[in-house]
């Protein structure tokens, strides 16, 4: 699994602070620290920035390059001109980078993807449509359709296309996530050659804090099993980190066999490996989400 970080991102304190302050130092910190944690691309995401994002963006990629030249970047801001002016200063890296979040909206992607094309960037293509989320995978699908076939138009090819079929909180919109997976399967004949990602954590943004990583690395073998190439990922969750890099097979067993409605008998197992089970059958829904369900 290929493993974008997060945590360069305008929401943090830290981060956030040194963005206004235009100070280089925690910034660096942070990629270095994404670097030994072994992310493979470094998302920078300014949020709206939509009074000096067109400087901000180019200052933030020479400063991340500065430290980590030959790790490919994110660039996410619903500032286009930002993302514009980002693009023209990178240097190459390692691998391709990439303008995150070009929505499946006209007056987004007609403007986005000849820019994408012009610097030979990827793309992430966002299946946000004109009537914002997608109510199941069959208007996923058809989003998905539009915005790959708007994107090869444009000059940029599915090789280069990292669909987002996007992910919901579990504990409001548990379908969402069965939506997502069914979506995942059905990619690879919808747009063949397409890569796909997307921001995993959104699965556990409400409930309690020590659900989270739980939650989150579920869900990434779950998607992961139907062909999700990548996730947007926390780089401090050490034991995410472990399974998307092919570290803890154990409890990539026992996701599948959950998923196949075949896990072990929950008293045979280890508790760490029980719950996953029990993370299985919430986010399938056959179980209801609570703040509890892992104690019961």
């Amino acid at each position: 699994m290929i493993l974008f970080g997060e945590s360069l991102n305008v929401i943090s304190k830290v981060i956030g602070k040194a963005y206004r302050e235009r100070d280089p130092k925690p910034i660096q910190k942070e990629c270095l620290e994404q670097k030994e944690a072994r992310m493979d691309y470094i998302d920078i995401n300014l949020g709206p920035a939509k009074k000096d994002g067109h400087e901000l963006m180019p200052w933030v990629c020479q400063v991340v390059q500065e430290v980590v030249p030959e790790i490919p970047l994110l660039l996410d801001t619903s500032n286009i001109k930002a993302i514009e002016e980002g693009l023209k200063v990178l240097k190459p890296a390692s691998k391709p980078h990439v303008v995150n979040s070009i929505m499946a909206r006209p007056e987004r992607y007609e403007e986005m993807l000849p820019m994408a094309a012009k610097y030979e960037a990827d793309i992430v293509a966002l299946m946000w449509g004109p009537d914002g989320l997608p109510r199941d995978e069959n208007e996923r699908a058809a989003l998905a359709v539009e915005l790959v076939y708007a994107a090869n138009e444009a000059g940029i090819p599915n090789e280069k296309i990292w669909v987002d079929g996007i992910v919901t909180p579990v504990n409001i919109q548990q379908a969402q996530c069965v939506s997502l997976v069914n979506f995942q399967m059905m990619l690879e004949d919808i747009a063949p050659g397409c890569m796909s990602t997307c921001g995993l954590s959104n699965i556990s943004n409400g409930p309690p804090v020590q659900l989270r990583p739980i939650l989150n690395n579920t869900f990434m073998i779950m998607l992961e099993r139907y062909g999700m190439k990548s996730v947007i990922a926390d780089p401090l969750d050490l034991e995410l980190i472990a399974v998307a890099k092919g570290e803890r097979p154990e409890i990539v067993e026992v996701v599948h066999q959950a998923m196949d409605g075949n896990a072990p008998d929950l008293s045979t197992l280890s508790k760490e490996l029980a719950d996953y089970v029990k993370t299985v059958k919430v986010i399938t829904g056959e179980t209801l989400f609570s703040d509890s369900y892992l104690e019961i």
